[in-house]
């Protein structure tokens, strides 16, 4: 016959046991439980992206996708892509080395739409020299146009550079009389200069012959729909404004040779 009272001790121990293999469970690490181990990968990314804003935005989510090897990164309302090992980021539809910044995908269009230079019309142009003149570049610009100012206010702090101005008139109802008096100035360059640099426009009446009409179809063949765009030595293109740290650094890559 079982003892009541030494049944009621073995089941009273065999319950606190439980009880302790229970709070042992409850306090072992999620490995140890057969959880998944965390995704190494997702610190990378956030610290890549940490470094790539430097401290500007704060990075608030960094989650997988269900593409293999691409994350998700939240800043605020905005969400970026970036691979595992955090060096490329998607951003606006291009391609973006993180450590360097440079915008990949620009580069890549910017080499397909490379020119022969050779066959620009020069003579269509407004030719400046300064220096020895060495480093040259063919530039399409817009009286109307702000990016056009900007880089044409770097343009003319470069030494030993010759400026081929290839002037449109598309981007307002003035932009041809604009166009027009400083082309039918005694000096063009200096009229083109201080047409986008300081707003003046020459007193001239703006009627002698211009190559706006010839600039206009050349415009169309290479496929500009907006200014600025430049072209480098070796035929490159550079489509809007580059500030001066990375346009010189282009146009030292682009004028070797």
């Amino acid at each position: 016959m079982i003892d009541s009272k030494s049944f009621t001790r073995a089941a009273a121990s065999a319950f606190a046991l439980l009880a302790a293999a229970a709070l042992w469970l409850a306090a072992a690490p999620a490995q140890a439980q057969g959880a998944p181990a965390a995704d190494p990968a997702i610190a990378r990314v956030k610290a890549a992206m940490e470094g790539f804003v430097k401290g500007r935005y704060k990075v608030e989510d960094v989650r997988k996708t269900p593409l293999p090897g691409i994350y998700e990164v939240r800043i605020g309302n905005d969400l970026l892509y970036v691979d595992e090992r955090g060096q490329y980021l998607f951003y606006e539809g291009d391609l973006i080395e993180m450590k360097t910044q440079r915008n990949l995908t620009r580069e890549r269009v910017e080499e397909l739409l490379a020119i022969d230079f050779r066959t620009l019309p020069l003579d269509l142009a407004i030719k400046q020299v300064s220096g020895n003149g060495k480093r040259v570049v063919a530039v399409f610009e817009d009286p109307n146009c702000g990016y056009c100012k900007r880089l044409r206010a770097d343009l003319v702090k470069l030494d030993d550079v010759t400026i081929y101005t290839f002037p449109m008139a598309f981007l307002a109802a003035d932009s041809e009389s604009k166009a027009r008096k400083a082309l039918c100035a005694a000096d063009k360059a200096r009229a083109w200069n201080d047409l986008l640099l300081n707003n003046h426009v020459p007193g001239n009446a703006g009627t002698c012959d211009t190559p706006l009409a010839q600039v206009r179809e050349l415009a169309q063949k290479l496929g500009i729909t907006g200014t600025p765009v430049l072209f480098f030595s070796n035929g490159k293109r550079l489509q809007g404004y580059a500030p001066p740290e990375r346009f010189n650094r282009m146009l030292a890559e682009n004028s070797k040779g």
